[in-house]
């Protein structure tokens, strides 16, 4: 099953700073529930794990993500990820665009644009949940993106010393979607999580 996910959002920071932590993906990665950095394979590709649960059904992902293109003058960077399902059930392919616009000296406009490619378990889900799933990672995500971003200084989280992860909650059917981007992280980081 293929999904394609567009999503947008601001943030209260100058470009510059928005830039620089979306190209940061240790700082990216602690803003996605269940996602972690494992290893720094260049300075451009990183190895990692997701965990995804969707109702009854928890997926542990392991994979990398590259960065193919980070343009700083256009302020637009393009991400490819693959993962794979630990217990061999499913994978996950994705592709992600992040641009950035100022839309003044405080403030600038995330716009994320994933395809993701999913066979297995999640894909059972359909793509119209999908996307409520990612629209709650995003709605997180963003409120993450934004508190670390008011802090003065940002420094970048070292390998091994990501925070504990917690895994992506899904669709609680009784209650509400908990989980509306695979990637923004998936569009973000492994892209496995979506974007605004």
């Amino acid at each position: 099953m293929a999904i394609k996910i567009e999503k947008q959002f601001e943030l209260d920071a100058p470009i510059d700073r928005v830039w620089a932590f979306m190209t940061d993906p240790y700082l990216v990665v602690s803003c996605l529930p269940g996602a972690a950095i494992t290893e720094k394979l260049d300075e451009r590709t990183y190895g990692g794990t997701i965990t995804v649960k969707v109702g009854p059904v928890t997926i542990n992902y392991r994979g990398k993500a590259q960065f193919e293109r980070m343009d700083p003058i256009t302020h637009e960077a393009e991400l490819v990820g693959r993962a794979q399902d630990v217990k061999g059930k499913g994978s996950a392919d994705g592709r992600l665009v992040t641009r950035l616009l100022a839309l003044d000296k405080k403030r600038t406009q995330v716009t994320v644009v994933s395809e993701v490619a999913l066979i297995g378990p999640l894909a059972q889900f359909g793509g119209r949940l999908l996307q409520d799933v990612a629209d709650e990672i995003i709605k997180q995500s963003t409120a993450l993106m934004q508190q670390k971003l008011s802090v003065h200084e940002q420094p970048s989280v070292a390998p091994g010393q990501e925070p504990a992860t917690t895994p992506i909650h899904g669709i609680s059917f009784a209650l509400k979607v908990f989980w509306r981007t695979v990637v923004r992280l998936f569009r973000r980081m492994l892209g496995m999580a979506e974007a605004s």
